[in-house]
């Protein structure tokens, strides 16, 4: 009889999981250490979902604490609340609670960056009008007191009307339990008094609201009041008239703009307010403060940026290949399992050519996403990403962007996809969009098979000078990418997109070192969204393109492929009779091929791109490349009777051998470069389609990238091999 054991554990070391009694938001300026601290409180019990209706992530998780629990929502980091690009429109929207379904806040958790008081402070003068609980986090202490800043809580606590600050470095949890002890008490926290930088502006306010017998909060009638064009100021002249109004707005604003009037007001006091709190200390000098201040020199920082952009592509292509050859062979090992295992049939091969196969052209991806996200959050997190992005602002603007869009059109030369979910740091809607139509012509990893093939096959491997041949032709194409890529983005910004130059004025985060934690949590969200967005379609439509491939079977074909195996079995050797076998199995593969729904859809259009020198076969293998141009070289390898388990050097043999029923080759030098450009230019690729409608929340910027990107490369391609052939 087995003997029952008692364990005794400690009350104090069960764990309640309670439900959120309270919403709380997090508020600051961007950089201010505001995601870093969401993820040290929350964890990784947080959600990322959409507002309703727009683009805008929203971070929401969940804080446990002794006797309760809040819900805590990471808002977009925001300068003002006058909101000048959509996303700081939207987290002003959903602070204010405009936003349907997005309730006002129960109380705010404001992150207050040490190192820039005077951005900080103008909003939490803003945040008080509120009149919600209040409790600030003083982040960045150490990069403050390591500048040799030193800042007097008291009396800055005194001038904020008695809010309560607690100093945090969010990266190593110093004075974390002090916040969460003041977070577990905020809902009896008061309302903040009227803020001391303009006491005029509120009273005056409330007066109008006292007068008109307004149900309207503080906040919406003085931001009625600064924005005369908004909603709210049709809905205060409607309650109260156009007299008192216009009344109260002369008395506080006069002849002057009333944004400038308050920034004028506020900044007059914070100026009066860091004279008081904030004092340089004597900081010594050590060699890492002058590396630092050597490494934001403009030349010395513009080195750096390239070596670690050659850095990160060397990993994204190097490191990313054992994990992503693992991964092939993973789903190659499974895909010949299932083969093995169930008889030849459609089943068989709806398994393993469609749904692993499908699964596993996304899945591939994945190591080259996650080292490339890898690499941006720790630049983002370090606060080089916004130096590199200063460095390169004046090039950018040459063409109507800003330095905002060098590091998404950067990662594009690993993929459109994570690159254009990167465009989410502009805060601009027209850069924006015209930095996500430019990411696509960017060559991507999916892009080099095809370009290998081709080239191998007919480009000679010969030297230019001290140049190979090959090489040269490879980086021509990534150069046509980039040249396509920027001319676009020329274009929009003087047609569809033009708009007023990009304001790329911002202030440098100080150089720390990235949060471990905050950096997986990050990785893994990035990893999330990349296989539910792109994943989910790729693998629909690798099966879409996997029926049309297989469907309709001819028993023709597998008859006679039945009987020429059995009149092999009598003829050869057991050795020869394995090479023959299969190659007679490829050659009905590529006879079934041709009678199937996408072989007859390639015969179909075989007339639209005759003009650029392709029988229906290549027709065929550009239209199954359509979901991922990855999957080309194994169509092609199938369609001309060599299989996907053949060598590269056969089925490059088979592309020179190619030819016309005249008995002209079709892979000719102008009909190869026609190819490379079309495949250099044309939007190929579902995924990036899919994810430009996520991001753009709209169906008609990817219907128009992949119209524009089709068009001009088929005519480039058109023009390139009709002039090759004269």
């Amino acid at each position: 009889m087995s003997e029952i054991r008692t364990a005794h554990v400690a009350v104090d070391k069960i764990t309640i999981r309670r439900r959120p009694t309270a919403s709380i938001t997090l508020v600051g300026n961007p950089n201010s250490g505001k995601s870093t601290l969401f993820n040290r409180l929350t964890g990784l019990r947080q959600t990322t979902a959409n507002y309703p209706g727009v683009t805008v992530e929203k971070h929401t998780g969940t804080l446990q604490l002794t006797s309760c629990a809040l819900e805590l929502v990471d808002l977009p980091g925001i300068y003002c609340l006058g909101g000048f690009s959509a996303d700081e429109r939207i987290a002003v929207d959903v602070l204010l609670g405009r936003i349907a379904g997005a309730a006002r806040p129960d109380g705010l958790l404001f992150v207050l960056d040490a190192t820039h008081l005077y951005q900080g402070l103008y909003l939490l003068q803003q945040l008080m009008e509120m009149q919600l609980p209040i409790v600030v986090a003083l982040t960045m202490t150490d990069a403050a007191s390591a500048n040799g800043i030193d800042i007097s809580i008291e009396v800055l606590q005194r001038h904020l009307g008695g809010i309560r600050i607690y100093p945090v470095v969010a990266t190593s949890g110093r004075g974390l339990d002090a916040l969460k002890e003041a977070l577990e008490t905020i809902a009896t926290v008061p309302a903040p008094s009227i803020p001391e930088s303009w006491p005029e502006f509120s009273l005056a306010a409330d007066d109008l609201i006292a007068r008109a017998s307004l149900v309207l909060p503080r906040i919406d009638v003085i931001q009625a009041l600064l924005h005369p064009d908004s909603p709210q100021a049709v809905t205060l002249w409607e309650k109260c008239g156009d007299g008192p109004v216009v009344a109260v707005r002369e008395q506080l604003f006069g002849d002057e703009p009333p944004q400038a009037c308050e920034a004028r007001h506020r900044y007059r006091w914070i100026h009066g307010v860091l004279r008081e709190t904030q004092h340089q200390t004597p900081l010594l000098e050590q060699y890492g403060a002058r590396g630092l201040r050597w490494l934001n020199q403009p030349w010395p920082a513009t080195v750096l940026f390239f070596v670690i952009m050659a850095l990160v592509f060397q990993a994204v292509f190097s490191w990313a290949t054992p994990f992503m050859d693992g991964i092939d062979f993973g789903t190659s090992l499974l895909a010949d399992a299932v083969g093995s295992t169930l008889p030849d049939g459609a089943i068989s091969s709806f398994i393993s050519d469609g749904v692993i196969a499908g699964v596993g052209s996304v899945l591939i991806f994945l190591p080259q996403i996650l080292i490339l996200f890898l690499f941006i959050i720790l630049l983002e997190d370090s606060g080089f990403l916004a130096r590199a992005a200063f460095l390169m602002d004046r090039a950018m603007r040459s063409v109507g962007l800003s330095g905002q869009s060098v590091i998404p059109m950067l990662s594009s030369f690993a993929c459109a996809v994570p690159a254009i979910m990167a465009t989410r740091v502009i805060p601009d809607r027209r850069d924006r969009i015209a930095t996500i139509l430019a990411a696509p012509f960017m060559t991507c990893s999916a892009r080099l098979p095809i370009y290998a093939l081709l080239i191998a096959a007919f480009v000679p491997d010969r030297n230019v000078g001290w140049f190979n041949l090959q090489g040269l032709v490879l980086l021509g194409l990534y150069l046509l990418g980039i040249a396509g890529g920027l001319t676009t983005a020329w274009i929009l910004k003087r047609s569809a997109l033009r708009g007023p130059k990009p304001q790329f004025a911002f202030a440098l985060p100080e150089f720390r070192s990235p949060n471990l934690q905050t950096v997986l949590i990050k990785l893994l969200d990035r990893a999330r969204i990349f296989l539910k967005r792109a994943g989910s379609v790729i693998f629909v439509v690798a099966v879409i393109v996997w029926g049309l491939a297989y469907f309709p079977r001819a028993q023709e074909i597998q008859t006679d492929l039945d009987s020429a195996i059995q009149k092999a079995t009598a003829i050869y050797t057991p050795d020869e009779l394995e090479r023959e076998v299969r190659s007679l199995k490829n050659s009905a593969a590529a006879d079934q091929l041709a009678q199937s729904y996408l072989g007859r859809a390639g015969r179909f259009v075989e007339p639209v791109f005759m003009p650029l020198g392709w029988d229906w076969r290549v027709s065929a293998a550009v239209i199954a490349g359509f979901p991922a141009r990855e999957v080309v070289v194994a169509v092609m390898g199938t369609i001309y009777a060599v299989g996907e388990d053949a060598e590269e050097t056969s089925l490059v043999e088979k592309l020179r051998s190619a030819s016309w029923p005249d008995g002209r080759p079709i892979f000719t030098v102008p009909m190869v470069l026609g190819l490379l450009l079309f495949y250099a230019w044309c939007l190929q690729c579902v995924a990036t389609i899919a994810t430009i409608r996520r991001e753009t929340n709209s169906w008609r910027w990817p219907v128009f990238a992949w119209t524009y990107m089709t068009v001009i490369g088929y005519t480039g391609a058109f023009l390139i091999y009709q002039l090759g052939s004269l």
